[in-house]
């Protein structure tokens, strides 16, 4: 099969497109022959060898940690999915950006949604609703997501808005109509946020979601005013030192169905910035790479 490889820490020149042996499930895995594969902040930050001690992986490795696809194979001891089946899901650090890959969570993609968009889905969905469940319910209570326009971010304030709450999203002035269009609030983030935000939300910020790991989860502690009222995807160390809850991405197949079911109901689609073809994947990891980018971007297979 033909998939993206690196044989060596470092930048985008070390992606290559070249052919290598297919993978098969083990237990309780499927294997999908891939549409489209998501790119993910983790996938360079673990290409690059930034995350080596924290996350190492053998070389050469396959980037790409979600993707979405046709089922070829199923793993023993899997039920509810057939081969033919179009899903999106979750594997290992590595493996999705290849013609085959295997994935050890998935959901049946809604008809509603491109291969692109299902693409697009599984990480930030976990993701995203993993910060928010951190928080407890949210039906009447006002939200502020921070970094609402990237990936996780755009995917929590339609979950959020979905669940009842009012949604506050900070970001960059060009994305202000994008964060309208999800349903929240937008200001900008940074110097005054707690000015703004008295405008905006006069009776205070309830709960709030950090995904933008900017430095501002102290501040975001001091404005709803208990740590366990705030939670992040972006900024271990401050949890840790300030109380806030972390939510760390999990392979969860009853989160990638949630989601599914948000996106047949017509409350949730992925939002794609951009697609570049296999062959282009270092563009495609350059591009992420530079951060500020709207939804998400993916690869086509």
């Amino acid at each position: 099969m033909r998939a993206v490889r690196y044989h060596e820490y470092g930048g985008v020149e070390t992606l290559v497109v070249e052919q290598v042996p297919e993978p098969h499930p083990g237990p309780g895995e499927i294997r999908i022959r891939v549409a489209a594969a998501a790119v993910n902040p983790v996938d360079w930050k673990v290409r690059s060898g930034a995350a080596r001690d924290v996350v190492p992986v053998e070389l050469p490795a396959i980037p790409g940690r979600d993707a979405a696809g046709v089922v070829d194979e199923v793993g023993a001891g899997v039920q509810g999915v057939d081969v033919g089946e179009r899903v999106f899901g979750l594997g290992g650090t590595t493996g999705a950006t290849a013609e085959l890959a295997v994935l050890s969570a998935w959901a049946p993609a809604p008809r509603t949604w491109t291969d692109e968009e299902a693409a697009g889905a599984g990480l930030v969905a976990v993701t995203a609703l993993g910060g928010l469940k951190a928080l407890g319910p949210l039906r009447g209570r006002t939200l502020l997501v921070e970094g609402a326009a990237g990936g996780v971010g755009s995917a929590a304030v339609e979950f959020a808005a979905a669940e009842g709450a009012t949604v506050i999203g900070t970001a960059g002035e060009r994305n202000h109509d994008f964060l309208t269009s999800l349903g929240a609030v937008p200001t900008t983030y940074g110097p005054g946020l707690a000015e703004r935000l008295g405008t905006l939300a006069p009776d205070g910020v309830d709960l709030a979601l950090d995904t933008a790991a900017s430095g501002s989860l102290a501040g975001l502690v001091a404005l709803v005013g208990d740590p366990a009222r705030v939670a992040t995807i972006a900024d271990y160390a401050g949890a840790q030192r300030l109380g806030a809850h972390w939510a760390q991405a999990e392979n969860d197949p009853a989160l990638l169905a949630e989601a599914a079911e948000l996106g047949r109901q017509g409350r949730y689609t992925p939002r794609i910035e951009r697609t570049y073809p296999l062959e282009e994947i270092a563009d495609a990891h350059a591009y992420a790479e530079r951060g500020h980018t709207r939804g998400k971007v993916v690869v086509r297979v």
